[in-house]
């Protein structure tokens, strides 16, 4: 029979080569396009290339991020394809003008010097510019590299020349301003590009999006495309930074084939419809420097021909509903805390109605709760019918989401709470689990599977194992597949922590797996408080339940590890300032709410900490008590707590940008109300 194409790879390049002279399209006649050579299935080089881990379950034929494009191009050409508000007008672009747009940036790119496996550094929100320049610095030959528009200069300096990039691409004079400060630091960089608004001064290689876009216009399409047909589906097209919720962030490469087979395979998990079947619509708004973000709204977008609106940049600061009840799109993706948000609303708009409107909202979400606990399928009772076309429909829609079928949740562990109180909206979230180093979700709830409390089965094509499992068939969650990571940029010690000798990828994660294959996530490793007297604490749950007692606490952090017994950092639930997003001393109407309830008068975080709100304190002991009696042993209860001034926040540093909880920074940060604690 004939030799499989991969093991051809010497020769096919040279055959290709001879080939390209005479053909233009040699893609497109060319079945396979070759892989580079490769011996590992990892490399820490960003033009290093890795074994590709192609087996029965995922056979599919690896491609790159062109050929994916240029083949949703052929099928979705003329359908919209992004859309964006300029002056309070959607305007939108086709697949084929935004792969038109694409390559025009990747001419600008090379026109600066862009250098084959440099970083496209980019930093700023959501917008149709973000994604040009994503995909035209990887059509380019360069290394497309997101940046969290939080990030500190410092930050920001670390990622841009780790990566060594040779082009920085701004939103605004905010972001500019940042680059201006660490100008000196940056030993790679040729030029910035800012895409929103015009540069405030002239400034040496600063260029304004409509400067940039006119830069390549001399640079050939033969030139493009030669560089375009030297890509391979297993070298690096891709750096995601993890937030670093401990020591320096670590550059996660993934190569073509990681971007397009998840792209390609994950959502359909997720029941996503390619767009000549029904075309999906979605509001972008999440940062794109996160994995989660980047592979649902990019590069699945592509891969089944999405309508992307693309959102205003306060949309986390409370325009996002306003834009979906615009948009209506068909699928939505949330981190649990814009869910939790939501959900905020709603109570609060609930609480303000009347008492008849309030006994019928309530009555109906009941009802859908208990229909939708009871049966997954569609043999649900007519009440429920009637309480979802009553009332149900009406909620949803005040929240934008009366079109949309499907609802992801990811980034971080969702409460049970959050997730119950969706489905009395009859909105069943699927809660997708992975991680940066696999290209995003590796086990995904969906509507063929979906069981409550996990976060659904191995996406199909990728495989899992547990290691080290205790009593209990609790274990370490490993991932194999063709979305695993191809290493950390730079960092051969920390790669090798990551994979081990067989490739397989340790997820530091705790989980269980239960006999249909469903997976529930029961801590991390490294959260694990091990206590003085060796007990294994997983402080999550306890965090979770004290909670739910609790509506009135927005954070609670356990401390024990090494200690003698348990304590525990709350924060009380408070507004943010619109502008800065801080968290202020005014405490939100939810908590001011549940304050009246307990006959305190209390508006301010000042007008309670300190133990000066007695009835407050009072209230908070009890629900630590009620918590305590569910323990599992005595060194499961928490002794000490306290209530910290200021909740917690992204801009405070005790949440990384996806809202998770940075722990050793909360514990250096607050070392002082902690060593109190265990003060003899």
């Amino acid at each position: 029979g004939p030799l499989p194409v991969k093991r051809l790879s010497h020769l096919t390049d040279l055959l290709s080569l001879f080939l390209i002279s005479g053909k233009k399209n040699i893609e497109e006649e060319f079945v396979g396009t070759p892989l580079a050579p490769a011996h590992s299935l990892w490399t820490t080089d960003a033009n290093g290339s890795v074994r590709l881990r192609i087996e029965e379950g995922c056979p599919e034929e690896p491609i790159t991020v062109h050929q994916m494009f240029k083949a949703s191009v052929e099928k979705y050409g003329n359908m919209y394809a992004l859309a964006s508000k300029k002056n309070d007008k959607w305007e939108k672009i086709t697949f084929l003008e935004y792969y038109q747009f694409c390559r025009r940036a990747a001419k600008g790119f090379i026109k600066l010097g862009l250098e084959r496996f440099h970083g496209v550094a980019i930093l700023g929100f959501n917008s149709a510019e973000w994604f040009f320049s994503a995909v035209g610095a990887i059509m380019a030959g360069g290394i497309m590299t997101g940046v969290y528009a939080t990030n500190s200069p410092e930050a920001c300096q670390y990622v841009v020349s780790d990566s060594k990039a040779n082009i920085i691409v701004v939103e605004n004079q905010k972001q500019l301003d940042k680059i201006l400060q660490i100008l000196d630091r940056l030993p790679h960089l040729k030029a910035i590009v800012q895409y929103s608004g015009h540069p405030r001064e002239k400034i040496a290689n600063l260029y304004s999006w409509e400067e940039f876009m006119e830069l390549g216009l001399d640079v050939s399409e033969e030139e493009l495309d030669d560089i375009i047909r030297s890509q391979r589906a297993n070298q690096c097209c891709v750096l995601i930074y993890t937030s670093g919720t401990t020591g320096k962030p670590k550059g996660v490469m993934l190569s073509h084939d990681n971007i397009t087979w998840t792209a390609n395979h994950a959502s359909r998990v997720g029941d996503m419809q390619p767009a000549d079947t029904k075309q999906e619509s979605l509001v972008s708004y999440l940062p794109l420097s996160h994995i989660a973000a980047q592979i649902y709204d990019l590069w699945t977008g592509i891969q089944w021909g999405e309508l992307v609106y693309f959102a205003q940049p306060d949309a986390l600061k409370g325009s996002l509903v306003t834009t979906l009840r615009e948009v209506c799109p068909t699928s939505h993706m949330g981190v649990p805390r814009v869910w939790e948000k939501m959900m905020e609303k709603i109570k609060q708009g609930i609480s303000e109605c009347g008492y008849v409107k309030k006994k019928l909202v309530t009555w109906a979400m009941s009802v859908s709760l208990g229909a939708n606990q009871k049966c997954m399928d569609d043999e649900k009772p007519f009440l429920f019918f009637l309480a979802d076309s009553l009332v149900l429909q009406k909620l949803r829609a005040e929240l934008g989401l009366s079109c949309c079928q499907k609802f992801f949740s990811g980034a971080a562990p969702i409460s049970s709470e959050t997730v119950q109180f969706f489905l009395g909206l009859n909105i069943w979230l699927y809660e997708a689990y992975g991680m940066s180093e696999s290209t995003g979700p590796h086990f995904m709830s969906g509507p063929k599977a979906y069981k409550l409390p996990s976060c659904g089965k191995v996406v199909p094509g990728c495989r899992y194992k547990m290691a080290n499992i205790d009593s209990e068939g609790t274990g370490e969650i490993c991932f194999w597949g063709r979305n695993i990571f191809m290493g950390f940029l730079n960092m051969e010690d920390k790669t090798r922590e990551a994979l081990d000798e067989d490739g397989w990828l340790h997820s530091g994660d705790l989980g269980k797996i239960d006999e249909e294959g469903f997976l529930y996530i029961t801590g991390r490793i490294k959260e694990l408080i091990i206590t003085a007297g060796g007990e294994n604490v997983p402080p999550v749950p306890i965090e979770e339940a004290v909670k739910k007692e609790l509506p009135l606490i927005s954070n609670a952090m356990l401390i024990g590890d090494k200690r003698k017994f348990l304590s525990m950092l709350l924060t009380l639930k408070c507004c943010s300032d619109t502008e800065t997003m801080e968290p202020t001393e005014e405490l939100s109407t939810e908590a001011a709410e549940v304050c009246r309830q307990l006959g305190s008068q209390a508006t301010k975080v000042s007008d309670i900490i300190g133990g000066k709100d007695k009835e407050v304190y009072r209230a908070i002991q009890e629900g630590i008590n009620r918590v305590n009696s569910a323990a599992t042993s005595n060194a499961q209860r928490i002794q000490k707590w306290t209530i910290l001034r200021k909740d917690f926040s992204v801009v405070g540093g005790e949440l990384g940008p996806t809202m998770k909880l940075r722990r050793p920074v909360v514990l250096e940060m607050y070392h002082k109300v902690i060593d109190n604690f265990y003060k003899e």
